[in-house]
């Protein structure tokens, strides 16, 4: 369960507040793969970072029985200046959660080779993401925030990555950011659509699907 109580976030843009969440009251559902939809810059992200914990909001706040991941795919989960190897145990300690296993699923999944014990600031873009994705995947969480990041490298890899999270979500929730109504349809149930710093639930995915695309229209 995760509710949000009087949640509002803003933001100075040009000498003018733009206002992106607006005094939510709702509470989203447990046990289902949320679609968080809406058109760019609408504040998806900035919901997603807030639900993580990583963004404040200015004003309400949010309730939830279970254990939250950070944005899959946000740069800010890994340190440049630590090793892939030391990211993880990082992570473990913070999460709780056993070091060697979670140690041995990262260098398994994200396929590092000798670049898991090498600064991440070495690392390509698609390095971090595959280290970033294997951290998240690697920790059992209730709920999975994904921010449009479930394409991972090539072909085969992708496949992996999919396969990984579709188990994860058998027995967790997910609320998924993605411009992909293909991606959306493959992975989530439910829908909510973000529009004009308020949100919409839509327990039909089709509906917040059409919605949306009204939106953007």
């Amino acid at each position: 369960m995760i509710r949000f109580e009087n949640l509002s976030k803003s933001f100075w843009l040009k000498g003018r507040r733009k206002v992106v969440i607006d005094n939510l009251n709702l509470t989203l559902p447990t046990g289902t793969s949320l679609a968080l939809l809406g058109r760019n810059g609408a504040g998806k992200s900035t919901l997603l970072s807030i639900i993580a914990g990583t963004l404040a909001p200015d004003t309400g706040r949010i309730i939830t029985d279970g254990a939250i991941s950070w944005p899959v795919g946000f740069g800010g989960a890994i340190h440049g200046e630590l090793t892939g190897a030391q990211n993880c145990r990082f992570v473990a300690r913070i999460y709780g959660v056993e070091t060697e296993e979670l140690m041995q699923f990262v260098r398994h999944f994200a396929e590092l080779g000798p670049h898991f014990h090498m600064p991440v600031r070495t690392y390509s873009s698609g390095m971090k993401s595959r280290l970033s994705f294997g951290l998240s995947m690697g920790i059992k969480f209730d709920t999975y925030l994904i921010d449009e990041a479930t394409a991972v490298g090539d072909a085969r890899f992708n496949k992996k990555s999919r396969a990984v999270f579709h188990s994860r979500v058998k027995n967790a929730s997910a609320i998924m950011v993605s411009h992909s109504m293909s991606q959306v349809r493959q992975f989530c149930d439910t829908g909510v659509v973000l529009n004009k710093g308020r949100l919409e639930y839509y327990p039909d995915l089709e509906e917040a699907i059409a919605r949306h695309e009204k939106l953007v229209s």
